[in-house]
């Protein structure tokens, strides 16, 4: 006999046994037949109230005893509904919810499955994804460091300076031997970045500064403004302060090679604070570190006199690489200064200064002019310390110290012959006094006028032909 010929059979006694602890039966009755008894109950008890029966009437004559409900294991309903409000158990954890659907699986719980125990053999360095920087991270800012760091000649990452110190240098040279022909401030940045090198870029201030000491004005107007393009990128505040602390320390040294370099670097010092590149509290801070230091003291001396930023704008005298409109006023004051003073050797350290050897052809032009208006309205005032002779003079001494070349000159005297007509308008005796100026030079440097009479002599001869 089968084995399910042995089970006892199901009735409405029995099944409440699945869900009830005790072991008893239970009689599962719906409440659609508990309600419909209890009508009965009360039909047959005369009564209409449903709270006047008690349990013990409900198993009176009539009333079969298998509606009969054990008021324990009952289950219960809301009113006006129908809807059980059971209360499941829950499981004892052997539930699987891997092939749960509609997701959530495993949610917010570690795998077993993604923890590997084994452990992986490295890479040969023969092997294609061989990487040798594996594992070997430097922590950094948060630029990419593949960005900064990158060398595609070796074609890795390469952590730290991409040169040496004395390499760095030699770089920075000759790129600013290139700014001062171009004067691009941009290039000289860019190179700067592309070297790599931020570890250095306290270095950048006393190379260029020191460069500049041996060269003119120009130069140093030019690396002037370069050191404000630098700041504050990629020259931070940090390096403009450590870079010149380093020139400092390093004065001593500049001194025996250019015997100016105090001097100048204090004029350097003045200016970075003009330009906003040093803050005022440097030169405080130096002040108290080195005291009594010559360089400290000028510069904050510079600073302290009246109207002191527009001076420092021209720190390094007219020629910085002015406009020429400005060089000529230079030269107006300088020539009228020297009619007053007539000191040779302090005009001939301003006309050094103007830095402008091409141009000097102006210099003898209104040099001349100047005089001729200072004495020459009335030819019969002239005696020997007239304007005239004092000019003469002064173009005479430049030459001999090859300060002017002969050309410049001879070139400024043709210049005043072809405004000659305009000038007479001014001073009548302008060709008297012009014929005198050329005697009178003749005396001082007399190739000057026999290679202006032969320019004269072949403008003859073109004309004649």
């Amino acid at each position: 006999m089968t084995d399910y010929a042995k089970r006892p059979e199901i009735t409405v006694e029995t099944m409440g046994k699945v869900h009830n602890p005790t072991g008893q039966g239970v009689k599962a009755v719906s409440s659609q037949v508990q309600a419909k008894t209890e009508k009965l109950n009360n039909k047959a008890n005369g009564t209409k109230s449903a709270g006047d029966s008690s349990s013990s009437d409900k198993k009176k004559n009539g009333v079969p005893t298998a509606i009969t409900v054990d008021e324990q294991h009952a289950t219960k309903t809301k009113e006006g509904t129908a809807k059980r409000n059971i209360q499941r158990k829950k499981t004892d954890g052997n539930f699987d919810s891997r092939n749960k659907k509609q997701g959530g699986h495993g949610k917010g719980k570690w795998k077993d499955d993604i923890i590997y125990d084994e452990e992986i053999e490295p890479l040969d360095e023969k092997d294609p994804l061989y990487d040798e920087t594996k594992e070997k991270y430097v922590l950094g800012s948060t630029e990419d460091p593949e960005s900064r760091n990158y060398d595609p000649n070796e074609g890795r990452v390469v952590y730290g300076p991409m040169l040496t110190l004395s390499e760095f240098k030699l770089q920075v040279h000759q790129n600013l031997e290139e700014y001062f022909d171009s004067c691009d401030t941009d290039e000289v940045i860019r190179s700067i970045e592309e070297l790599k090198c931020r570890e250095y870029h306290a270095n950048i201030v006393k190379k260029v500064v020191s460069i500049s000491l041996d060269k003119h004005p120009r130069e140093r107007e030019l690396v002037s403004r370069l050191l404000t393009c630098l700041h504050p990128t990629p020259l931070t505040d940090k390096d403009m302060e450590e870079g010149f602390e380093i020139l400092l320390d390093s004065l001593d040294d500049l001194t025996t090679d250019v015997p100016d370099a105090k001097t100048m670097v204090a004029n350097f010092l003045a200016r970075a604070v003009v330009d906003e590149v040093l803050p005022p509290a440097f030169l405080s801070e130096q002040n108290n570190k080195r005291p009594g230091d010559i360089v400290i003291e000028k510069s904050i001396s510079l600073l302290s006199r009246e109207h002191c930023t527009a001076r420092l704008e021209r720190v390094w005298g007219p020629g910085d690489g002015r406009f020429v409109s400005e060089l000529k006023i230079e030269m107006d004051q300088m020539l009228q200064e020297y009619l007053l003073s007539r000191e040779l050797d302090e005009c001939a350290r301003c006309v050094k200064e103007l830095d402008s050897a091409h141009y000097m052809h102006e210099l003898v032009k209104r040099g001349v002019k100047i005089a001729m208006e200072g004495d020459g309205k009335d030819s019969a005032t002239q005696h020997e310390k007239s304007a005239i002779d004092a000019m003469a003079a002064l173009f005479g001494f430049l030459v001999k110290n090859a300060i002017i070349s002969e050309h410049q000159v001879s070139k400024g005297v043709d210049r005043l012959h072809r405004i000659l007509d305009d000038l007479k308008l001014d001073v009548p005796a302008a060709p008297t006094l012009l014929n005198d100026f050329e005697e009178i030079l003749k005396e001082e440097i007399p190739s000057v006028v026999e290679a202006e009479v032969e320019a004269e002599a072949e403008a003859e001869t073109e004309t004649t032909e």
